[in-house]
């Protein structure tokens, strides 16, 4: 009696089997890289190289160009460059100040909701949202003292035109205004959300307890604000430290390089007479102001973030 043997079938390895190269073929590359070079470490690579060409790199040079100690000491030495100081405390000052007080009182009317005070603050943010160069270019030949509009609309009513382009006093006041224009629909923007923000609650206990009118605002509306306000404010002095436009459109820092401020007197120095370490080292000098304040500030948002 003869017995059937079954041969059992031949094992083929894994990586020997039909299919198995095509299958390796068809996984995506991405997915047969290292844990950690996948998708995100690939899409970051541009960015850093990007931030390392854009910021670190012009920072790093430019603290290395600046770096001379007698660039300072010429600075100190120099009339324009301390004019410039005196102009950046005026700009700054006046201009922030001037800002939020106006916002924190304008933020009030707009408060009020009727649709016809909705449709002026629609009109009142047209400053802040139109380019600014155009803009600011706009007001310098409104002040023309030969044939700007509003030197002709004062002649037609007997004003004599101030030389709000030649004078040092009047070109400040013009160039204050032209920011204080520019930036204010932004910062009414912000105390109308934060005023929004306040619980009628408070407003109704604060009436029980009698405060109305300006009691209210003092007693109730401002210490609410408060925070709200003071970073504002902070972040506001930052930004206009760094205001370049508002001087070099409206006044381009004349007269004869007196409505200077270190934003725009660095830019002359380096690119128009081409002394780019001084220019910088006029930069650099505004560092020990805004470093303080960005530290503050950044605390200031991380007390309130937590």
């Amino acid at each position: 009696m003869t017995r059937n043997v079954v041969e059992r079938p031949e094992r083929i390895p894994p990586d020997d089997r039909p299919g198995t190269s095509r299958r390796a073929e068809k996984t995506p590359w991405p997915a047969r890289l290292p844990p950690l070079a996948n998708w995100p470490v690939i899409f970051a690579i541009p960015f850093v190289i990007t931030t390392l060409l854009i910021v670190v790199y012009p920072v790093v040079y430019g603290f290395w160009l600046g770096g001379d100690p007698d660039l300072y000491a010429d600075l100190f030495t120099d009339e324009t460059y301390l004019w410039s100081v005196w102009n950046t405390i005026l700009f700054v000052g006046l201009g922030v100040n001037v800002k939020l007080v106006l916002a924190l009182l304008l933020s009030g009317f707009f408060a009020l909701g009727a649709w016809w005070i909705r449709g002026l603050l629609a009109v009142s943010l047209l400053p802040w949202a139109i380019p600014a160069v155009p803009a600011l270019l706009s007001i310098h030949w409104m002040l023309n003292s030969q044939w700007g509009m509003l030197g002709t609309l004062l002649g037609t009513v007997g004003v004599p035109n101030p030389n709000w382009l030649v004078d040092y006093s009047w070109g400040m006041t013009a160039a204050i205004g032209a920011h204080v224009w520019k930036w204010l629909p932004f910062w009414t923007l912000i105390m109308l959300a934060a005023r929004m923000a306040i619980p009628q609650d408070v407003y109704e206990a604060a009436a029980v307890d009698g405060a109305t009118g300006l009691k209210r605002f003092f007693w109730v509306t401002f210490p609410m604000l408060s925070n709200v306000f003071l970073t504002s404010a902070l972040l506001s002095t930052i930004w206009t430290l760094s205001d370049y436009n508002s001087i070099h459109f409206i006044t381009g820092g004349g007269p004869a390089d007196s409505t200077h401020v270190l934003a725009t007197l660095g830019i002359r120095y380096a690119f128009g007479t081409g002394d780019i370490e001084q220019g910088i080292a006029v930069a650099l000098s505004a560092l020990p102001v805004i470093i303080p304040l960005i530290v503050v500030l950044v605390r200031r948002l991380g007390r309130e973030g937590s």
